[in-house]
């Protein structure tokens, strides 16, 4: 493995954990939106609360990484980027931002009419920004960024790859989500919680897989390139991703949601990898290869041994985080 390509994998591997992490995180704030009323969704918005409430800031580290592995690694294709999908990228980091400031202002409302404005910023925020982050990577898959500068605001991250990936993204963070909470939700004996969260990640494991299984035939279309590493070197991927998907549904149709979160995290992990293989070499998919749009040699080896610091200093304290949130109690009532 090339210097230039270690560094892409390394990038992906940033994108893989904010996929997984950041999307349950995100996925979250969807079912908070549709719990119901304050008296009928209260046990859900304190099983979200509880399970994404130390961590969710930490989550965001993944994104910052993306973000300066491509700026530093990669100039040209981060300038061709940031500027065709300005609109979308502004309104992921609005989403942020509000999601942020909800999720931290209602738990200190003086009422509740505040907590309940709060709470609607927050889930809805949760909403569009994984729409909006979908919309991004199709638009670069589809080939809809231009190296030459050209760029269309609007018709470059509102084409069908863009919308699927959009859509695609609300649902497997919304399918993660679910599971995640159920599972939680199962080992602190809320059983009437962990119910809801398990019909509700049967719902959206199914629309997610549906959605994937129609999506071929506007991608074959839209997106040629795509399409073509999909349905070759990327197709062990697929295929793995279904079978994890199959088994995931099969666990939380049985009630087995401890071990259905390892599949579904199976599940999407092979969706995003699947991406990966078959987007490679492009980083701009017809436009510009990883080795063609990679910075100075210099500058590619400090990102690895700035990866390798991370891997030592940034990984074990999150995975203790992530431990002592996991053993975290909020009670045994729903």
């Amino acid at each position: 493995m090339t210097v230039i390509n270690a560094v892409g994998a390394s990038m992906f591997i940033g994108i893989l954990a904010y996929a997984i992490f950041g999307g349950a995180d995100f996925g979250s704030g969807i079912w908070d939106l549709t719990a119901g009323d304050a008296k009928r969704g209260s046990s859900v918005r304190r099983l979200v609360d509880h399970a994404i409430g130390p961590v969710w800031e930490a989550n965001h580290v993944w994104l910052i990484f993306i973000i300066v592995f491509l700026l530093t690694g990669f100039p040209g294709p981060f300038a061709a980027i940031m500027r065709t999908l300005a609109i979308p990228f502004w309104l992921a980091g609005l989403g942020i931002v509000l999601r942020g400031s909800g999720f931290a202002f209602r738990k200190y409302s003086e009422n509740l009419n505040q907590a309940r404005l709060y709470g609607i910023i927050f889930a809805s925020s949760s909403l569009i920004t994984p729409f909006f982050l979908g919309t991004i990577a199709g638009a670069v898959a589809s080939g809809r960024v231009k190296a030459d500068g050209s760029y269309v605001l609007w018709s470059s991250w509102l084409s069908p790859t863009s919308l699927i990936g959009g859509i695609l993204a609300v649902m497997t963070c919304a399918f993660l989500a679910a599971v995640f909470l159920a599972a939680d939700a199962q080992g602190l004996g809320w059983t009437r919680t962990a119910a809801w969260c398990r019909t509700r990640a049967l719902f959206s494991g199914g629309v997610s897989g549906l959605i994937a299984l129609t999506a071929a035939l506007p991608l074959r279309a839209d997106a040629p390139t795509l399409f073509e590493g999909l349905n070759g070197r990327a197709r062990p991927m697929v295929a793995l991703s279904a079978i994890s998907g199959a088994a995931a549904m099969w666990l939380l149709w049985t009630n087995r949601l401890r071990l259905a979160r390892l599949t579904s995290v199976a599940a999407v992990s092979a969706v995003v990898l699947g991406w990966g293989i078959a987007q490679y070499p492009w980083i701009l998919v017809d436009e510009v290869t990883l080795k063609d749009g990679a910075g100075a040699d210099a500058t590619m080896v400090g990102l690895l041994i700035g990866f390798g610091l991370a891997v030592v200093l940034v990984i074990p304290p999150l995975i203790y985080l992530f431990w002592l949130a996991d053993r975290n109690e909020v009670g045994t009532t729903q």
